[in-house]
């Protein structure tokens, strides 16, 4: 579990994390000398995605502009602007992907509108981290966090009702900008895009070795697929 520093004596426990930092990849995803990546769907350079404005779909257009550029990860703690705040786009973790493709895409900003709602509804979010208020430097960095806003904003299509799903295994249709979370047993979560929907999607994610796109296959190792979201506006 990475531990994101203390704010009035609360800890903030992995809110972005995956893996451990070191080692930052699970190894099961390089068998064969990383043949099970390519085996499952691969490591993808940038794709060509066509997306009307305001569509899912642009996030996943803007969010190729992150391949070779986030190259290292970071879950800690930082002091950030308000609003429009961020990390240098060379390092960040799996939900700074999701804010980055929403200000790139669909000019929202998740860290603003996570904590406008929060603001107004806190009691409605997770209270795991003993915060007694809204903070705008970590809020919109914690999948939970996210998870409540996409729900409250109608745009949850499905949520695992147990930790026992494959992490490879979303019941619904997945379409192009769809977000996907996921929980493992300790109540490490996740989260990514997919940037190609279909019967092979591909996701785009930072689980530890910067932004990758690859297939969902390798997504069903040690984790359960938790939540199925399309946002904003365009739940079928």
């Amino acid at each position: 579990m990475v531990v994101l520093g203390s704010r009035r004596g609360g800890a903030y426990p992995e809110t972005v994390s995956l893996y451990a930092p070191a080692p930052r990849i699970d190894r099961r995803l390089l068998l064969v000398g990383g043949g099970a990546l390519t085996l499952l769907g691969g490591c993808t350079g940038r794709l060509r995605i066509d997306a009307a404005p305001g569509t899912p779909a642009a996030m996943a257009r803007a969010a190729q502009d992150q391949l070779g550029v986030t190259t290292d990860y970071d879950a800690g703690y930082h002091r950030l602007a308000y609003p429009g705040g961020d990390l240098p786009r060379k390092t960040g973790a799996c939900c700074d992907v999701i804010v980055r493709a929403a200000r790139d895409g669909l000019a929202l900003d998740l860290q603003k509108l996570v904590h406008e709602d929060m603001t107004k509804a806190f009691d409605a979010y997770p209270s795991i981290w003993g915060l007694d208020g809204p903070d705008v430097n970590v809020d919109h960095r914690r999948v939970r966090n996210l998870e409540t806003y996409f729900k409250r904003a109608g745009a949850e299509l499905w949520r695992a009702d147990d930790r026992r799903t494959n992490g490879a295994d979303f019941p619904g249709e997945l379409r192009t900008g769809d977000i996907l979370t996921w929980l493992e047993a300790s109540g490490t979560t996740h989260i990514a895009l997919v940037t190609r929907g279909g019967k092979s999607p591909l996701i785009l994610h930072n689980f530890g070795q910067g932004v990758v796109q690859h297939g969902l296959g390798p997504m069903g190792f040690r984790r359960a697929a938790a939540g199925h979201y399309r946002w904003p506006g365009s739940i079928a």
